[in-house]
């Protein structure tokens, strides 16, 4: 074989069976040798989106997605995608053509220096030598993506690495996978030290992040909370994690997270965080002034749980898999008949939650982008998976929609990349074919990567796309209205484009463009229903204000609940 081969059969034995590229010159080589090993190639309309699909399928599966680009500015196109994954801890493989060695550090066509731009935005950076074996490249590679805190990994392959004869020996995976699997439990020290912490406590709280977000973290914490009933809040990341629809289920905190969760952070006695980067997008946290509650923090990344050790003084810390410490204090809690006195607390949350419902403007003519996800709420189940572009509509879908499995609710979280839906939905799609799978985009956000409208008619994908477009940038225009008296200046995007029209012509089967509030309901349900490729345009109103909200640098203290929470109380 030559190393093109080697790293093609790699792939295989570690279960690649697709992955998403765009083709060039000096990843050729790479380009023809996976397909004479049958893995298929998705072709997106640009490397970025390439390297976004990949992470979408990362994000859906247990897997991790791999894209294959050319040199230079290929590369480079995918440096936002990178960045996005390594932000959200997603595992991702990225190889690259490069050119022949022998003119790398020179002013070669498309040569780019790759460790020193992938350097800050990915897990890591392999530049393929001739003394190195691509195998162990290779399915090294694969673990360190997806071992401890997960991220991206680039892999910088020469053109003439690419050619040269390689020697596949049939490694067994195992050998890689062991050597980053060091599993740590909690000892029964810990576990007495971590109940007797939520015992004393009367009003604890669960923080849920995307450390948990795989089928078994998520089975554990919810036989966690059917046990104790702990009430729970979660991170963008951590939406689906958790049975959304229970009683101990308030919703998303942060900065546009829901009432319920957002006053139940100001009166805990003891927050339990798990698998969190400790970043909710308010620049109150706790620990700080005002939020003095007692901590206990379970996270993978060491350095992360340093810092929280050295700014918050944890009461209890583990450095650990969240799902391996759950599991862990589980067992203890059979053997030793744990129990909790929290039902005051309990039936106090139980109240927030329900009488502090969202709630948007009902009385106005245009479409609101949040009684549209009010709406798509009761239609969600079990086989559905969301991708999200960034803006408004996001925040709307993360406190409307009730996700019911984890891996169902992927969007740019730590990064926030708009354009991030369509490429994502794709990858989704491949690494889950049985789920419907439904993007959910503004008009901002979907021009990012308007060519993936391409890519999924070209395939005849059923990627369901739902544009909800208020003609604007308006997550920006809504900070524009607050700092700025109204001034809208370059967020304003009147356009007379149909974009369902467009769809037509990119071959999606069913499309549709509504404007009257009466047509929402049966649009929606014929989208659910219909086969192939499905887009819905529905027109919003461009002065839609996303609430609630808390002001840059505020507290939860000083969430704006808007003018149609009428009754809701910000503090206790």
């Amino acid at each position: 074989m030559n190393n093109a081969q080697v790293l093609a059969k790699s792939l295989v034995d570690l279960g690649v069976n697709t992955v998403f590229g765009f083709s060039g010159v000096t990843i050729m080589p790479v380009i023809h040798a996976l397909d004479e090993f049958g893995i298929k190639i998705v072709v997106g309309a640009n490397e970025q989106s390439c390297a976004f699909a990949a992470g979408g399928y990362s994000r859906a599966s247990d897997d991790v997605g791999v894209a294959v680009v050319t040199s230079g500015p290929a590369i480079t196109n995918t440096l936002t995608a990178v960045a996005d994954a390594n932000a959200d801890s997603i595992p991702l493989l990225v190889f690259a053509g490069q050119v022949t060695c022998s003119k790398m550090g020179t002013d070669e066509f498309q040569h780019i220096n790759v460790e020193s731009i992938f350097a800050g935005a990915a897990k890591k950076v392999v530049l393929v030598n001739e003394l190195q074996n691509v195998e162990e490249v290779v399915k090294d590679a694969y673990y360190i993506a997806k071992s401890g805190k997960p991220g991206p990994v680039v892999v910088d392959f020469p053109f003439d690495i690419q050619k040269n004869e390689g020697e596949y020996q049939g490694i067994g995976i195992e050998r890689f996978r062991s050597k980053y699997d060091e599993e740590r439990h909690l000892g029964e020290n810990q576990c007495q030290q971590f109940f007797e912490l939520l015992q004393k406590a009367r009003r604890p709280l669960l923080y849920i992040g995307g450390g948990l977000n795989s089928k078994a973290g998520s089975e554990l914490l919810r036989a966690f909370n059917r046990r104790y009933k702990v009430p729970s809040i979660w991170s963008l990341m951590g939406k689906g994690i958790l049975d959304e629809k229970g009683d101990w289920s308030l919703g998303m905190l942060g900065m546009f997270g829901v009432p319920a969760a957002n006053m139940a952070i100001q009166n805990t006695d003891l927050f339990v965080a798990f698998g969190v980067r400790w970043d909710d997008r308010v620049s109150q946290k706790v620990g700080e002034a005002g939020l003095d509650a007692e901590i206990a923090y379970f996270d993978i990344n060491p350095e992360k749980v340093q810092e929280v050790r050295f700014s918050r003084n944890p009461k209890f810390s583990f450095i650990g898999r969240a799902e391996t410490a759950l599991d862990d204090l589980l067992k203890y809690a059979d053997n030793h008949d744990i129990h909790l006195d929290i039902a005051e607390w309990q039936a106090y949350t139980r109240r927030l939650k329900r009488e502090c419902p969202l709630n948007f403007n009902r009385d106005i003519q245009p479409i609101q982008q949040a009684e549209v996800m009010e709406l798509l709420s009761g239609k969600i189940d079990q086989s559905m998976k969301i991708t999200t572009g960034v803006g408004n509509h996001q925040m709307l879908a993360a406190q409307y929609l009730s996700t019911l499995k984890p891996k169902s609710f992927l969007t740019s979280g730590g990064y926030g990349t708009m354009g991030f839906a369509l490429p994502a939905a794709i990858g989704a799609h491949f690494a889950s074919p049985e789920s419907t799978v439904i993007s959910i985009d503004g008009d901002g956000s979907l021009l990012m990567n308007f060519g993936e409208l391409h890519t999924i008619g070209k395939y005849g994908l059923p990627v369901k796309v739902l544009l909800l477009n208020n003609h604007g940038d308006c997550m920006v225009r809504n900070y524009q209205d607050f700092v700025y008296d109204k001034k809208y200046v370059a967020t304003q995007k009147m356009s007379e484009v149909d974009f369902a029209d467009v769809a037509r012509d990119l071959k999606f089967r069913f499309y549709r463009r509504i404007d009257d509030r009466a047509d929402i309901a049966n649009a929606l349900d014929d989208f659910l229903r219909a086969e192939g490729p499905s887009f819905l345009e529905i027109i919003c109103d461009v002065n839609e204000m996303l609430y609630p909200r808390i002001p840059a640098g505020s507290g939860y203290k000083d969430m704006i609940l808007g003018p149609y929470m009428d009754g809701v109380k910000k503090g206790n």
